[in-house]
């Protein structure tokens, strides 16, 4: 991929949150990226590790979760394109999670310390970052209320009002209709339910005319319904935060 593109791309992700002048366009532009592309199940972050780089996704969706020392998973985040995944890594000495691909991902990754050097250089561009990670704590937050308050039915209708928000403001086409590439495993652990109860809750939400699926796509037949099963706020998204 052309490092034009990508740089255009994080210039944008800046400019989406704070206003960012001609000099600091230049500086972001003069970033060391590196480009590489990764499959589907690759790990980009280990627990324990001590990591060198930051990485801003271009292409593809990621996921962090948690593990158990028995291997049990959580799910505790989904990562879309336009994110810089591991911001917490420029201050923090090692990860406390994992960091997975999803889908295959295209990632632009810069070395932490330019990265802290033009964030110390330019105040805006740490504004910017720092919306971004209180954006995703308020994300998180409204997670453990889905995962400890919600029953089965508005858990997963949450994620999918989720998905359609978010999708629609990172990637063109039709929020309404997408790809869901999580396995019912993956949906589960994101939910704290077991595979078994994910299908169950998908064929009620469909069988009401709510959803509609086919293979790993699914359609948004009903999204006030929808939205009332999942009581569902976008609030928590801070979607007026983002700049026109």
């Amino acid at each position: 991929m052309d490092i034009s593109i990508v740089t255009e791309q994080v210039i944008r992700k800046f400019e989406s949150r704070t206003a960012m002048s001609a000099d600091s366009r230049a500086q972001i532009a003069a970033l060391p990226f590196k480009v590489r592309t990764i499959d589907a199940s690759t790990y980009m972050l280990r627990e324990g590790q001590r990591p060198t780089r930051c990485a801003f996704i271009v292409e593809g969706l990621a996921y962090r979760q948690k593990l158990t020392p028995n291997g049990e998973r959580e799910i505790v985040s989904i990562l879309m394109p336009g994110a810089f995944v591991d911001l917490q890594n420029l201050f923090l000495d090692e990860s406390d999670h994992d960091i997975q691909a999803l889908t295959r991902l295209t990632l632009a990754e810069v070395p932490i310390a330019a990265l802290r050097q033009f964030i110390e250089a330019c105040p805006a561009a740490g504004q910017a970052l720092w919306v971004d990670a209180l954006v995703e704590a308020s994300i998180h937050r409204e997670w453990l209320l889905n995962v400890g308050r919600r029953n089965a039915r508005s858990r997963l209708a949450h994620l999918l009002c989720e998905f359609s928000v978010r999708l629609k403001q990172s990637t063109p086409g039709d929020a309404m209709a997408y790809e869901l590439p999580m396995t019912q495993e993956q949906l589960g652990d994101a939910l704290g339910l077991t595979p078994v109860h994910v299908n169950r809750v998908l064929k009620s939400l469909e069988t009401d005319g709510l959803i509609a699926r086919k293979k790993r796509q699914v359609s948004v037949i009903d999204w006030a319904g929808l939205r009332d099963a999942a009581e569902f706020n976008e609030r928590y998204l801070h979607l007026g935060q983002t700049r026109a």
